[in-house]
This record gives structure tokens, sequence and C-alpha cells, in this order.
């Protein structure tokens, strides 16, 4: 449903998030671990986050990546899919049309309206915090088990 950068995206922001709340700032290696992701790719989306000011960058000795734990709280999930693959994905075609609409709509518009509306509140609803809090509570993980764990 995301982009591949997308999920990237959240998952890091979830990642630093966690590592934030701790005080603790984490580097791109780090990241990209944690995320299963390239580290170029993963460097390319911090980019992206950095810029809308989702993550904050800190150069140099002691620097690294962080989020304040005031946007911790305020950050919704609708930012970051926003600054990564912006707002097709509930606006957008359920096949890919590049005309759908109540006027001339596609084969799924209408069942595919009411997904998008819940996905829609979903992202607007959902915090960086809670997120970040079902990781820490070990509830959620941000990668799959290694086979052999």
């Amino acid at each position: 449903m995301f982009s591949k950068a997308c999920e990237y995206g959240i998952r890091a922001s979830i990642f630093i998030a966690t590592k934030s709340s701790k005080g603790i700032r984490v580097g791109i290696k780090d990241v990209a671990k944690e995320i299963d992701s390239p580290e170029p790719f993963t460097a390319k989306i911090m980019q992206i986050l950095t810029k809308n000011g989702i993550i904050e960058s800190t150069k140099g000795v002691g620097g690294g990546f962080e989020v304040s734990n005031d946007a911790i709280k305020s950050i919704k999930l609708i930012q970051i899919v926003d600054a990564i693959d912006g707002d097709n994905i509930y606006k957008g075609c359920g096949i890919g049309l590049k005309e759908c609409s109540e006027v001339h709509p596609c084969p799924v518009h209408n069942e595919f309206k009411k997904i998008r509306e819940l996905l829609l509140e979903m992202l607007k609803s959902t915090t960086l915090e809670q997120l970040a809090l079902g990781v820490k509570s070990g509830d959620f993980f941000l990668k799959a088990l290694n086979k052999s764990e």
C-alpha cells in the first residue's frame, strides 16, 4: 500500500523516536540495520524526513538523528506518509486510473473509497509516540524475525 521508501521512513521514524525518548541519537548505520534497509536508500529517506521537520539531524561527533519529545507526541503518521509518498494513497484510484471520480468511477471506486477514508483517519489520528511506545513495550516490531530466531 505504501511505497518501499515510505515503509522504511515510517519504521525509521519509529526507531529514532524510541531511542530519542531515552536521550539517544542514532547514526545512519544503526537506523539502516534496525529497519532492515540498504544504507544509501535509508540516507535518502532520512534527508526527506529531516527536510520535512519530522527528524532532526546533528552532524559531527556525538551527532545523529533524533526527534524531540514534543515532536514525538505531536507528529502524526500522516506527516511521514505525506513527506515521502504525498497524498495519492488516500486520494488516488484503487486500480491506478488517472481519472476516477464519483462521476466516472472505476470498478472498485465505491469500496476503495471506504478503505481510503479509514486509512486517512488512522493516519491522522496515530502519533509517532503511540507507535514508539508499542515497539518499546515489545508488543510491536520493526523488522521480521530471522527464521533461526
